[in-house]
């Protein structure tokens, strides 16, 4: 099953080797890299990312060995080295997320500020007593009660 364009978990450059083919299995239904990495018990995003930071060599070998651990389906285990070498090529290398800065004409650095976690629990804080004091307020009894009715006995 090919997911939504818009569905990624957190890793939308993993996308592409993580939903390519691996073949058909024994059900007849489609294997993906996702599908086959979960069903050997592996975090598909961790050994993606595992993979990608290694050598082609060396990720090729990895993965070769992963899909031997596999049931035969309309491939062979003699195929896993080819089939392993297809996937990888579908894997972004190790600093492929990494943008370069690019100065503009004043020599500043174009790209998305950085926050530094110190900053980042700052602003969590401030967004918690805003929405503490808001719902406080909100829940607050009002200072203006309409008058209790005085009755008189006459």
């Amino acid at each position: 099953m090919t997911p939504h364009p818009d569905v990624s978990f957190g890793r939308p450059d993993l996308d592409a080797f993580l939903f390519a083919p691996v073949g058909v299995d024994n059900a007849g239904l489609p294997l993906t890299v996702l599908s086959a990495l979960t069903r050997l018990g592996f975090d598909p995003w961790g050994e993606a990312a595992r993979l990608s930071s290694l050598s082609v060599g060396a990720a090729t070998d990895a993965l070769a060995k992963t899909l031997a651990r596999l049931p035969e389906g309309d491939w062979k285990k003699s195929d896993s080295a080819s089939i392993a070498i297809r996937l990888i090529a579908s894997l972004p290398r190790r600093g492929a997320l990494a943008q370069p800065s690019t100065p503009d004409r004043r020599g500043a650095t174009i790209g998305m500020p950085s926050l530094s976690k110190a900053a980042l629990w700052l602003f969590c804080l401030v967004a918690a007593v805003g929405c503490y004091m808001l719902l406080s307020q909100l829940t607050a009894p009002s200072a203006f009660e309409p008058p209790t009715a005085v009755t008189t006995r006459g």
